[in-house]
């Protein structure tokens, strides 16, 4: 059994703290779970979703879309993959943090333009405060 943890100021919070004191395991990302599954479960479920974004990526090429580019199969450019790079699926990262990080390999306008291609193409999200989070 996992349990999320709450703020402990909060009343709520009372119940899923107190089964983490009691040893139920912590969940406080995804990353927690996954590394209890089992290597052959683990395995299964990255060779399901190897084939998935293969079969995506076949069947894509063949149709006809005023919107292909931006498909999340689209092949991306090197600013778009220096930023995606950067960017992880369970935790947000700031603008200017990212801005930061890919300093010495662009300027901002490319990052943003980068950016925004991917956002196009659903393969980040904006959170609010300028946070991006790859997307699934």
């Amino acid at each position: 059994m996992y349990e999320v943890p709450g703020n402990a100021t909060n009343k709520n919070a009372w119940g899923p703290n107190t089964l983490i004191k009691q040893g139920t395991k912590l969940a406080a990302t995804w990353e927690d779970i996954w590394e209890d599954l089992p290597s052959q479960v683990r395995m299964q479920l990255e060779d399901e979703l190897q084939a998935q974004m293969g079969r995506n990526e076949s069947s894509d090429q063949g149709s006809a879309s005023l919107f292909a580019e931006q498909s999340t199969t689209a092949p991306m450019s090197d600013h778009e993959r220096l930023v995606i790079q950067e960017l992880r699926q369970d935790e947000a990262l700031q603008l200017d943090e990212l801005i930061e990080r890919l300093e010495l390999k662009m300027i901002s306008g490319e990052i943003f333009t980068a950016l925004f291609e991917l956002e196009l193409g659903g393969r980040v999200k904006q959170m609010p405060g300028k946070n991006y989070v790859r997307c699934f």
